[in-house]
């Protein structure tokens, strides 16, 4: 019996499957004996994620059943999301092509998982296949995980690989693999411009209780860094380059309970950047979500930061840590500093939990503010 129903348009045809089954077994062939989809409980929106879903079901080789389970996700243009509605009408041809939603696609196909130094996994990705002109589906192994505790050993650990992944030379050597329509700049231009910019010069915005009550002190230092943007942008670009995988959260590295590491997943910005850009989003990426403390961000980044230099190292670049201090200084504060205000919820009532979660994002942008003050 088969019900892939669910994918809709994400899904291939039984014999695509089975071929994709057969190397996922290590055999010549199998037989489909049934298999079904459904959604992925998963609560956070992505602009170019279509669709996730698991796929199940058994297979047979030499008549002996296997069951089986992949991971289905629909990479999309920009585009096409809901989320896309928000953009202002007169940019919107421009922003479509900015978001390089093809990277993923490419990553997967790719031989990056051999250029990955030790500690550091990918899935494996069965097939990567065209729906149409401006979406694929990408077809994945499922990763056994377990929900770890991160405590500051993990943060070092997760540093000290991304240092060497940043540097590593098989890993430099994909670095355009993806499209070239995205970078610093085009961040800048895009969503600082039309979005944050916009929110940090609305008085409403200030006034609000949620802000009013975290973010008051913060005003005049981050509408100085508004005004300084274009050089600080400048001073970004102008970093050192080498790689990076682009949303290095902890949700994107994932445990094992059977190996020491992490699996990398969510490569749509895998590309050259500058050195230090995995740091933010490895310092902050789940704290900013409420998914984390803002206790002790100081001391977790200075080990986060020693850790990540090591790393570069140990693969041959020595660069210094005030060098690299200072490009992770200004990414962090022109990525989510300046956008620290939470102006996705001033629609609701403040409560409790809201009030937390601004004063923790408030925290993020001071402690950014105060890493470039430190640093310039």
């Amino acid at each position: 019996m088969h019900d892939r129903s669910a994918l809709g348009a994400a899904d291939v045809g039984d014999d695509l499957l089975a071929a994709m089954l057969a190397e996922l077994l290590g055999v010549d062939d199998v037989e489909l004996v049934s298999s079904y989809a459904e959604v992925v409980d998963y609560a956070l929106p992505a602009i170019t994620t279509g669709g996730r879903w698991w796929v199940r079901g058994t297979a047979a080789v030499d008549g002996h059943a296997h069951d089986f389970r992949l991971f289905v996700k629909q990479v999309h243009e920009w585009s096409r999301s809901p989320l896309f509605e928000s953009v202002p009408p007169e940019v919107r041809e421009w922003a479509a092509g900015v978001v390089p939603w093809r990277t993923e696609g490419r990553v997967y196909a790719s031989d990056l998982a051999d250029h990955l130094p030790p500690g550091l996994a990918m899935p494996r990705a069965l097939g990567v296949h065209d729906i149409d002109s401006c979406s694929y589906s990408v077809w994945l192994e499922v990763v056994p995980t377990v929900d770890a505790v991160w405590d500051l050993d993990r943060y070092r650990h997760a540093a000290h690989l991304l240092g060497r992944f940043a540097a590593r030379p098989g890993i430099r050597a994909l670095a355009r693999i993806g499209s070239d329509e995205w970078d610093v700049r085009s961040y800048v231009d895009g969503r600082v411009g039309h979005q944050v910019l916009p929110i940090l010069a609305d008085e409403g915005v200030w006034r609000h209780p949620l802000v009013a009550g975290a973010f008051t002190d913060l005003r005049p230092r981050l509408l100085a860094a508004v005004d300084d943007l274009p050089r600080l942008t400048e001073e970004l670009l102008a970093q050192p380059e080498l790689v990076g995988h682009g949303d290095a959260c902890p949700n994107n590295l994932l445990v094992r309970p059977d190996r020491d590491g992490f699996t990398l997943i969510d490569f749509g910005f895998f590309m050259a950047l500058p050195v230090g850009f995995d740091l933010g989003q490895l310092l902050v990426g789940e704290v900013q979500l409420g998914r984390g403390s803002a206790d002790g961000l100081a001391e977790r980044d200075e080990a986060c930061l020693a850790a990540y230099v090591d790393g570069l190292v140990a693969e041959g670049v020595d660069l210094g840590i005030e060098a690299v201090r200072r490009a992770h200084a200004l990414h962090l504060l022109i990525f989510s500093g300046l956008s620290a205000i939470p102006f996705e919820v001033l629609d609701q009532e403040p409560t409790d939990a809201l009030r937390a979660m601004a004063a923790t994002r408030a925290a993020i942008a001071r402690h950014s503010l105060d890493l470039v003050d430190q640093t310039g």
